[in-house]
Parts: structure tokens; C-alpha cells; sequence
């Protein structure tokens, strides 16, 4: 204890030194009240320094946020490097993706990019998954047909006509459906606008994404992953509300994102399917 307390009276007179030089007032909340009481009786100042000896060893002992009960695959794709962007969809580095699902980093404005895909069979019925119970995030939820995030790799980094999030929907599509990937390449998709939003999911992981949406009709081959997902279906314009509505009366679940869409977009964008180039928009991004 006395090695600490010298060591944060040493840490306090440097910096009230600093200050002095710089012409800076002092502004370090914890700080401050008793710095001031340098050149008071040491019994004052002994207090102070204890307390906040005492402050700083019990921030030491708060616990780190564990996955140990979380499934190891899933885990294990946290270490994933998502690409860290401004409000502006611009570039500005790399974390992972675990640091990029916490809340405590998301209320700071932690904000990565993503994408969500909607495959359409050739009846016009929309692919759903219901996410694995595994999931990380919004598990069991029903959601659009494919959701995740390009890496910072070379690849998917590349932007001309959003190339890298495409490639990074292929691949993604075939890990989680098993869709190969000559079924789904990226000049298949149609990239139409961005939206950008924010969910938690539970007290500690959450959701910050600009999500590209991409379109696509074709008929694939599947074969789900099921740590990935629990189930699948295609469902109707009619089907997907009547979903919408029993998630309203708390029936089922659906991801926060794909209901955004489904609120705004999805069913005008569904019913052009065969003319969706008048509703690409690659200016605007849509705050929801």
C-alpha cells in the first residue's frame, strides 16, 4: 500500500507540475478535489491519496467481460476484424468483432460496417433464417436470408461499386447457408442503398452497423450450418407480414434490423423486383 500511495503522489505532483508548465487549468475529475491539498497538513492529504489508492484498485478488480459461456465457435469468430467507419460510411481502421458488438463500446460510437442480403426465389419468395441459438447476438430471431460484416481484408475492403461488401456476402452466404459460391456471385447481387442503425440485444452485446442491402433472385442450393442457423423457410409478401404482426404480439422474434426494413422499404422494393435500378441509391444513407 505505501509503494501505491507514493506511487500516486509521485503520478499527482508530475502532473500538477505539467500543469503549472502548460498554463492549462487542471481538469482530471478524480482528481482534482485533491491535488489541491498538496501543501495542506499530511494527515488531509494522506486521506485523500488513500481513497484514491482505494478507487483505483477496485477499478482494477472490475470484471472483464467473459465468453467462457458462450459457444466456442461463435467465440471464436471474434476475433474477426471488422472495419471501424464514421456516420459518413468513411474508413477510419480496424477492431474486432467483439469489440465492435459491446454495448460500453457502442454508447462511445463505436460504429463498424455490415450488410444484409435478400435472396428471392423464382416464385418471388423471400429466403428467412432463424439464427442459431448460438448466436452471439439476437439469437433465435427470425431475420433476412444473410447478415454479417466485411473484414479488413484487401478483398473486402475495396469499395468501387461496394465490390468488397459483395464478396464478403458470398462468402458468408456459403458459410452460413451453404450456398456455393458459383451460385452467388457478386455481379448477382444488386446493391440498392445503405441504412444506418442501432439495437442492443441484450446488457452487454448490441448492435452499431451502416448495412449495405443487397438483392438477388435466384434459385440456390442450401445447406444451413446449424451452429449458424436453426431454421430456414421462404415465405410470401403475405407470410412475412403475417410474421411481422405475431412479433408485434411478442409470438416470435425478429432482428431489429430486418424489421426496420421490412417497416420501410422491403415490400415497394419487393414488388419491383424485376425493375430495381430506380431504387439504387448509393448517395444517401438511411438513419433509422
Amino acid at each position: 500500500m505505501v509503494r501505491g500511495v507514493w506511487a500516486v503522489l509521485r503520478m499527482v505532483s508530475c502532473e500538477r507540475a505539467t500543469v503549472l508548465k502548460s498554463n492549462v487549468p487542471f481538469t482530471v475529475r478524480a482528481a482534482a478535489p485533491w491535488t489541491r491539498r498538496l501543501c495542506t497538513p499530511a494527515t488531509t492529504c494522506y486521506r485523500a491519496i488513500s481513497s484514491e489508492v482505494r478507487r483505483l484498485q477496485s477499478a482494477v478488480r472490475m470484471p472483464e467481460i467473459t465468453t467462457d459461456h458462450l459457444d466456442e465457435k461463435q467465440v471464436q469468430l471474434l476475433a474477426e476484424m471488422c472495419i471501424l467507419i464514421d456516420e459518413n460510411d468513411q474508413k477510419i481502421g480496424a477492431d474486432t468483432k467483439k469489440n465492435c458488438h459491446l454495448n460500453s463500446n457502442i454508447d462511445k460510437g463505436l460504429l463498424h460496417r455490415a450488410f444484409s442480403v435478400f435472396i428471392f426465389n423464382s416464385e418471388e419468395k423471400l429466403l428467412l433464417q432463424q439464427r442459431s441459438d448460438a448466436k452471439i447476438t439476437f439469437p433465435g430471431c427470425f431475420t433476412n436470408t444473410c447478415c454479417s460484416h466485411p473484414l479488413h481484408t484487401d478483398s473486402e475492403l475495396e469499395e468501387k461499386e461496394a465490390i468488397g461488401v459483395r464478396r464478403a456476402a458470398q462468402r458468408r452466404l456459403k458459410a452460413e447457408l451453404g450456398i456455393p459460391m458459383e451460385q452467388v456471385t457478386p455481379d448477382e447481387m444488386t446493391y440498392l442503398t445503405r441504412i444506418h442503425y442501432k439495437a442492443q440485444s441484450d446488457g452487454v452485446w448490441g448492435e452499431h452497423e451502416i448495412d449495405y442491402i443487397l438483392f438477388m433472385q435466384k434459385d440456390v442450393e442450401l445447406s444451413p450450418d446449424p451452429n449458424e442457423i436453426k431454421s430456414h423457410c421462404y415465405v410470401s409478401k403475405e407470410e412475412l407480414k403475417e410474421m411481422l404482426t405475431k412479433a408485434k404480439r411478442k409470438e416470435l422474434e425478429i432482428t431489429p434490423w430486418f424489421s426496420l426494413i421490412a417497416e420501410t422499404f422491403l415490400f415497394q422494393w419487393w414488388d419491383n423486383l424485376h425493375n430495381l435500378k430506380q431504387f439504387m441509391d448509393h448517395d444517401s444513407i438511411h438513419r433509422m
